[in-house]
């Protein structure tokens, strides 16, 4: 396994980033499909004022990146600053083209892919992981609504304001690049991660268990067993273990 240092989190966000930039400007972009978030603000913006992509990116996320600050702290979002800043670089950078032209399926189902493909890239390496910070405040605030349900209100207006300006057929092919995204990005993020279980079968079952969940913060459960050779009963202390990274 790859060792994480600086080098590579920071290449795997650029990496992801380029791929959400693609996405977002090569593919979304020129059939006017709005997928929520702030990209899709920014190709909503673009349409009815000419504002470029990257400067609405970048505009946009100055407020919400000055207030996660002050309610989560710097080492928290530098991380996401990097990623936002990479972004909006690679949405400056990438030239003005259409890589599918005008098939919305195809756009949706490829640019849902690859935009997923670089979320699980970028956010793997982040702490928030898919946490935008617009629903993070709000949820500081509005604490009995979970974190996804205000990231889907958010997404399902900007997918309704983009529904408004370019027709609601643009906006259920949206739909079905939001369920790629979603699809690809947690199988890849999931599908990445090991994890090993151990079955200790010991006459010292109780200690074994407590130390399990105080020293190493992990859930432990016990099953019934039975030494065939001995007929005696025995717990079964049960837990799983995340690999290590080398």
């Amino acid at each position: 396994m790859i060792k994480r240092t600086p080098i590579v989190e920071y290449g795997c966000i650029l990496a992801g980033t380029l791929l959400i930039g693609i996405a977002i400007k090569n593919i979304y972009d020129p059939v006017s499909m709005v997928t929520g978030g702030v990209s899709g603000i920014a190709i909503i913006i673009k349409e009815l004022w000419g504002v470029p992509l990257w400067l609405t990116n970048t505009l946009l996320n100055i407020p919400l990146f000055t207030a996660a600050v002050f309610v989560m702290g710097w080492k928290f979002i530098k991380r996401t600053l990097f990623a936002t800043v990479m972004l909006s670089v690679s949405l400056y950078v990438l030239p003005e083209a259409s890589f599918l032209g005008q098939d919305l399926l195809l756009a949706a189902l490829f640019g849902g892919i690859l935009s997923g493909a670089g979320m699980a890239g970028a956010f793997s390496q982040l702490h928030h992981r898919r946490h935008r910070y617009a629903g993070c405040l709000i949820q500081k605030k509005y604490k009995y609504y979970t974190l996804a349900q205000i990231i889907q209100v958010l997404d399902g207006l900007i997918v309704l304001a983009g529904a408004s300006v370019f027709g609601i057929p643009i906006a259920l092919y949206a739909l079905i690049a939001i369920f790629c995204v979603a699809k690809v990005t947690d199988g890849i993020i999931e599908g990445l991660k090991f994890s090993k279980q151990a079955y200790i079968i010991s006459d010292h079952f109780q200690e074994i268990a407590d130390a399990i969940m105080e020293r190493m913060g992990r859930g432990v459960t016990s099953l019934e067993a039975r030494g065939m050779y001995s007929n005696q009963e025995k717990k079964c202390c049960s837990a799983w273990f995340p690999e290590r990274k080398s």
